[in-house]
């Protein structure tokens, strides 16, 4: 498959469920846009998610392009117990009874209703006043009395519950592991079966990936290096916001939960500061949540929806998100074509109101970033055709695409697990080609590639960027300007 160079820069993940699982509908997907594809493993069997995996690999396979594969684990999300198949509804004003023992009880004249938690001893996490939202915010109750069978609330706002909806606690400190025997599980699956990015859900600080490295370590230790993504959706992980980045891959802004943890009107500013901060880190930034989610069910998005994935681009967000747009939408596929015109149109204009993260290194505090610089001012001066980075880990790929360069990135290497994961970053068209060690060899490899699966042609003049000597693992300490057909 050739790649157009003047495609888009900015990806997109999207989730599969039930509306996007057949392999024909995954091939729409990819060939209308897609680069990553989101695993949301809160939904689903093992045998499920290995029929995905195999799906996304041959047809990977097939169209010679690579796609990166996010794990997302559920992390101690709170839900609901088992309600009726018809749900229950509650009244506004009226007491109802909440409790991680009990099972549902409908209620009669001389006792509350009881929903039961999916919360193991929330009684003891709960204070009276405390806010209990239900179902992404939308129902909210108000702990009035506490005891150990269970906690009696009072009706806010009310509405039609069902089963397994999620219950947000904002007011609470629940002291409940981030990382669950449910997250080992699913997590040593995921290992096992060739996912490429591992994101991690309800993040309070560092320790708990620190927790999830030592845990990788030790258990399925050949895939040690795998990129691992801190999503922000708590008021405390945004309090330990600089020890989340510094210790984490990347971060995703799961806006859903941050804006029922905290409120709607913190979000948008809590979104500029993550990105701001996570690309000054040089991590990976995805923005998350309810992008275009009137396309679940209409064809065209909102004008708001529109302006809320350009501003995510224009901010500086490597990759945005969709989840149920296209895991349960009626138009996964117009809502991909619909994502891309919106992120070209805003690429277009990036020069003019985009945020420059390469104008955040005044001070360059590492060799690979100065390399990453110096790669960067070279393309920027004579208008290269494109910049090469060879990579061992994907890591001077990172460095490179945070300098928000206008020309193209290429990035060579010859191993298929950075090759895989190397799609989820901003301006990256990740190849992969033979293992070199001598300059001459490297060169050889990535002027054949270029001719091959891109438009280039001899004459063209690109920025090499590697580490020396040629082969080894290390931080980038080579940039070489080439003209493509010329000896060096």
């Amino acid at each position: 498959m050739n790649f157009n160079l003047d495609e888009r820069k900015a990806k997109i993940i999207a989730t599969i469920g039930p509306a996007t699982e057949t392999p024909e509908t995954i091939r729409e997907l990819l060939v209308n846009g897609v680069d990553v594809i989101r695993l949301n493993f809160s939904h689903g069997s093992f045998d499920e998610h290995k029929n995905r995996i195999d799906i996304i690999r041959a047809i990977s396979k097939e169209i010679n392009r690579s796609v990166s594969i996010i794990q997302d684990l559920q992390g101690p999300k709170l839900r609901l117990g088992v309600l009726p198949d018809s749900g229950f509804v509650l009244q506004q004003g009226e007491r109802i009874c909440l409790s991680s023992h009990d099972p549902f009880f409908a209620g009669t004249k001389d006792q509350s209703a009881c929903l039961p938690l999916d919360i193991p001893d929330v009684e003891k996490f709960v204070e009276v006043n405390d806010r209990i939202l239900l179902d992404d915010g939308y129902f909210e109750l108000k702990a009035i009395e506490i005891s150990e069978s269970g906690i009696i609330a009072k009706v806010i706002s009310g509405g039609k519950v069902s089963s397994n909806k999620g219950v947000n606690l904002p007011d609470s400190d629940i002291n409940i592991p981030t990382f669950t025997e449910k997250d080992k599980k699913d997590l040593v699956f995921g290992l096992n079966n060739d996912i490429d990015i591992l994101a991690l859900s309800f993040i309070k600080s560092a320790d708990d990936i620190q927790i999830v490295r030592k845990f990788i370590d030790e258990n399925v230790p050949e895939r040690s290096g795998i990129p691992i993504i801190a999503k922000i959706e708590r008021p405390i992980a945004m309090k330990n916001l600089d020890e989340i980045i510094n210790e984490a891959d990347g971060v995703m802004i799961a806006r859903g939960d941050l804006a029922v943890e905290t409120s709607p009107y913190f979000v948008p500013i809590a979104q500029k500061k993550i990105i701001d901060m996570a690309n000054q880190k040089s991590k990976i930034v995805i923005t998350a949540t309810q992008m275009l989610e009137s396309m679940i069910e209409h064809p065209r998005p909102t004008r708001a929806e529109a302006s809320d994935v350009a501003n995510a681009i224009l901010d500086g967000s490597d990759a945005v998100m969709l989840s149920g747009e296209t895991a349960i939408g009626k138009y996964p596929i117009k809502t991909i074509q619909m994502m891309h015109a919106i992120i070209l149109e805003a690429e277009k204009n990036y020069e003019s109101w985009g945020h420059h993260t390469n104008t955040r290194f005044t001070k360059l505090h590492s060799d690979s970033l100065s390399m990453a610089q110096a790669a960067y001012t070279i393309s920027d001066a004579l208008d290269v055709a494109s910049i090469a980075v060879f990579t061992q880990s994907g890591r001077t790929a990172i460095l490179m695409s945070k300098m928000r360069p206008s020309c193209p990135i290429i990035a060579f290497t010859p191993h298929q697990n950075t090759y895989q994961r190397l799609n989820l970053i901003w301006g990256i068209i990740p190849v992969q080609i033979p293992f070199a060690n001598t300059a001459e060899k490297m060169v050889s490899e990535v002027e054949k590639a270029m001719l091959t699966f891109t438009k280039l042609e001899i004459g063209q003049q690109i920025v090499l960027v590697s580490t020396f000597p040629i082969g080894r693992t290390g931080k980038p300490n080579f940039v070489l300007l080439h003209t493509i057909g010329n000896p060096i």
